[in-house]
């Protein structure tokens, strides 16, 4: 006799007592800097589709980032340590796409805040096809109480009078202690 499997609209039939185990990996990559409260709703919705969700912190040196690599990875860790499932990584000099392909991710996860970040990422999504058309792009809409929230804009607020309040809500609560600490040595 012989078992199915039903998995992502496939029936594979297999013969009795054979078992197949199939990890479908995502990869949510950014600059994490710092980590929102955007990216945790992300990050979450992203723990439910995939076996396995890899962070990756993306590295631009043209950016002037406010945190080292290795400070975003911890504060990314401390955040997701609830997620058995998300593993932080990050990747330099290289397109998402490879990067996603090195891995085993078979699907990059993107965040759809305006019509703006649409057209950029509906563009990437035809270059990405171009270079692999085996790794897919899915988007999401945040909804709109973390929508409008980006790293550059909390950077943005902080030294301003009262900034310590309005960054509180936008970013988890350990991101918040250490922008605290980060902005205190200034």
């Amino acid at each position: 006799m012989q078992g199915y499997i039903r998995l992502l609209a496939i029936t594979i039939v297999v013969p009795e007592g054979i078992v197949l185990v199939f990890m479908i990996k995502g990869v949510y990559a950014g600059s994490f800097d710092p980590p929102t409260n955007g990216h945790m709703w992300m990050i979450e919705r992203g723990a439910q589709m995939f076996d396995e969700l890899i962070l990756a912190i993306g590295v631009n040196p043209e950016k002037r980032s406010m945190f080292t690599v290795p400070e975003r990875r911890r504060m990314l860790e401390d955040a997701t340590k609830k997620y058995g499932n998300v593993k932080v990584t990050s990747f330099e000099n290289e397109l998402l796409v490879n990067y996603a392909k090195s891995i085993g991710a078979k699907y990059i996860l993107r965040g759809i805040r305006s019509y703006k970040d649409y057209e950029y990422e509906n563009g990437m999504r035809h270059v990405n096809e171009d270079i692999d058309s085996s790794i897919l792009m899915i988007f999401l809409m945040p909804t709109s109480s973390v929508a409008s929230i980006s790293s550059s804009q909390i950077k943005g607020l902080i030294g301003t009078n009262g900034w310590q309040s309005a960054v509180k809500r936008y970013v988890p609560a350990g991101v918040y202690k250490e922008i605290i600490k980060k902005s205190e040595k200034r």
